[in-house]
């Protein structure tokens, strides 16, 4: 058996006659009058070969000798490592690396990263360590050679792994015996040049890198590109194997599962293999081996069983045409069935899509695992409703309402002092001053002391209550980031919204409310006296025009009382005429004609004040919900858009999902 490896065959002895193809380690250009780029040469060496216009050779090899003083098949290189010299001296690139693809997948993959990039300051970077890894191994399996496809034979002990490997490979270069486990470490072989930025990848070493022995396998047109890789028993008592074999598992384009009739059902397998790598289907080969030792129809028995297990599993089954797991069956041991998986192998290999389809799966694998951090529950957000409900909320803590009726009050209060009798004005001077059992000292004794605490607690039920509807449906890590957004805003809210109560009760004055603080306990009034309150609004309620002719005969109504009433002195004092009649006419009139005019002027002031009110509860209404808006709402708002954007980034990831996930 003629065994050589990446090393040796970069290196191998060019011939020295006339006409002999230039090797792939000759730089592009050494040989005087024949310009080589290195693949032109490589290819015009496996033309030469096949042709039979090459020395003795290792076809293998792709050496091309031309006059005998190539490498020859009698075991004249050395298997067990590169010669010496061998990576100083082959300095040739070693790879192809992939061109620009037109296909979905590097769409996928920069959809992906921006989604790590802009998820980073939401989740955990376990959450997004898995997706991380796919990136980085795609990005390493692009830069390496497009031309080859590296398939894993794995298996569990005594399935025929190795042997099964040595009939595709044409030589006995994978050990077999009774004694378990008999594979130690992943032993690989190419059958083309350029492989072995691949190999270092998956730190096979030199002294286990081999080539088919010269045969049939060696020259089969359809695995040229093959890099075929040897497990260890994934089932292995060793701890070392086991971590092996799931790290090259992470790499390969492709895998090839054997299994044997007694352990095609362990759920070692099933459940730490096939069931998570459902998603690999179509780079997935299963392989019922020894079949040789199944009676009759027993073998036809335990596929279809192999065929249930597998769909319970969730991998597709490539039947019908459709895309999914290669299964079969065969015997490595006495061939029977090993030309037809080496067929399928050769067209898998020659379609060169595995790598890609791998990095596919990869993606469609870390996507379903981020799904639930990405993906809401029926349609999250902060609606119209739920904003104009905040706003109320906000509305009554502020006492919007409150302010509005002792806006209408006061513009009733001075109409009433224009339009009033100058006996109702003395008496309203009466309760001004505050005395004992006057009615404004009565309601400063029945005020509730409970207002300023249960102002602050309104405010903060309001915040949680758009926070909750806001987050429901949203993934946790979002939900908890809106709450956050939500509450860290509201910190500073009570005292704002304190601040506009205070502007709206004294005109936007300096002065304090009792006790030095406003509904939320807060200090309130803090800015200098400017005579005009919230909105600018004037600090006293505007004068219509009607009120001086209202004045003017309330003073009229008066001046009559006044003077019926001399009138009516003078005459029982004797100074005047007796005549009751006429001056007691005069009196009436101003007496019945005040009160009159009062009723009339507080008819006509009944609508205007009511506008004035619903005017000043607007204007705190809105100053309070644009407060909550720049404090709450829009933090909210921000946390949510940028959900939206995430999640339109995953779609892009899944969008062009070939698995379903």
């Amino acid at each position: 058996m003629t065994a050589v490896t990446d090393e040796d065959q970069g290196n191998g002895t060019a011939g020295t006659g006339e006409g002999t193809a230039s090797t792939e380690g000759q730089a592009p250009g050494k040989e005087a009058g024949r310009w080589d780029d290195g693949l032109i040469a490589r290819r015009a060496a496996a033309v030469d070969v096949r042709n039979g216009d090459s020395g003795t050779g290792d076809p293998g090899t792709g050496s091309g000798a031309g006059s005998g003083d190539s490498l020859t098949g009698d075991g004249a290189a050395d298997s067990a490592g590169p010669a010496p010299g061998d990576e100083d001296d082959d300095v040739r690139p070693q790879v192809e690396a992939y061109g620009p693809s037109g296909g979905p997948l590097p769409t996928r993959l920069d959809a992906l990263r921006e989604l790590i990039g802009l998820s980073r300051a939401r989740l955990d970077r376990d959450t997004l360590a898995e997706a991380g890894r796919v990136l980085d191994e795609a990005a390493a399996r692009q830069r390496l050679s497009s031309r080859h496809t590296v398939v894993a034979i794995a298996g569990a002990t005594g399935s025929g792994k190795s042997t099964l490997f040595n009939a595709l490979s044409g030589a006995q270069i994978s050990d077999t015996g009774l004694r378990r486990p008999t594979t130690s470490q992943p032993i690989a072989c190419s059958w083309t040049d350029g492989a072995a930025g691949l190999l270092d990848r998956l730190a096979i070493p030199g002294r286990l890198r081999r080539r088919p022995h010269p045969g049939p396998a060696a020259f089969d047109e359809a695995l040229q590109g093959l890099v075929l890789v040897d497990l260890p028993d994934h089932d292995s008592a060793a701890t070392a194997h086991r971590d092996q074999v799931d790290r090259v598992l992470a790499l390969v384009d492709a895998v090839i599962w054997v299994v044997d009739p007694e352990k095609y059902a362990d759920a070692a397998l099933h459940e730490r293999y096939l069931r998570p790598l459902a998603g690999h289907a179509e780079v997935t080969f299963v392989v019922l081996n020894q079949i040789d030792r199944l009676p009759g129809e027993a073998a036809d028995l335990v596929l279809d069983d192999l065929r249930r297990l597998l769909d319970e599993d969730g991998m597709a089954l490539g039947e019908h045409g459709e895309p999914g797991a290669t299964v079969m069956s065969l015997s490595a041991l006495t061939g029977d069935g090993v030309p037809e998986l080496r067929e399928m192998v050769g067209r898998f290999v020659q379609d060169r899509t595995a790598a890609t389809r791998r990095l596919s799966a990869d993606v469609d694998a870390a996507a379903a695992r981020l799904r639930p951090v990405y993906v809401a529950e029926g349609r999250p957000g902060l609606g119209e409703r739920a904003r104009e409900e905040f706003t109320d909320r906000l509305a009554e803590a502020v006492g919007a309402a409150a302010a509005g009726q002792a806006a209408e009050r006061e513009w009733r209060r001075n109409a009433g002092r224009a339009c009033g009798t100058p006996w109702l004005r003395l008496w309203r001077w009466y309760e001004s001053r505050g005395l004992p059992g006057s009615l404004d000292r009565m309601g400063q004794a029945l005020a509730p002391p409970e207002e300023e605490p249960t102002a602050r607690q309104r405010v903060e039920q309001a915040v949680r209550t758009v926070a909750d509807e806001a987050s429901a449906g949203l993934p946790a890590p979002w939900a908890q980031a809106v709450r956050e957004a939500a509450f860290s805003g509201a910190k500073g809210l009570p005292e704002a919204l304190d601040e506009l109560a205070a502007k709206a009760a004294a005109g936007g004055g300096s002065a304090k409310r009792p006790g030095g603080s406003g509904r939320f306990g807060t200090a309130a009034g803090r800015g200098p006296a400017t005579g005009v309150a919230l909105g600018g609004r004037p600090a006293r309620p505007p004068r219509p025009k009607w009120w001086p002719a209202a004045v003017l005969a309330q003073v009229s109504m008066t001046l009559l009382q006044v003077f019926g009433g001399l009138w009516l002195l003078g005459q029982i004092v004797g100074v005047l005429e007796p005549g009751l009649v006429l001056p007691a006419l005069i009196m009436l009139a101003g007496v019945v004609g005040g009160p009159l005019v009062e009723w009339s002027c507080a008819a006509a002031i009944r609508g205007p004040a009511r506008r004035y009110g619903q005017d000043a509860e607007r204007r705190l209404r809105e100053a309070a919900a644009g407060c909550g808006r720049a404090r709450v709402l829009d933090p909210v708002s921000a946390e949510l858009v940028r959900y939206r954007e995430v999640r339109e980034r995953y779609v892009a990831v899944t969008e062009f999902s070939t698995t379903g996930q």
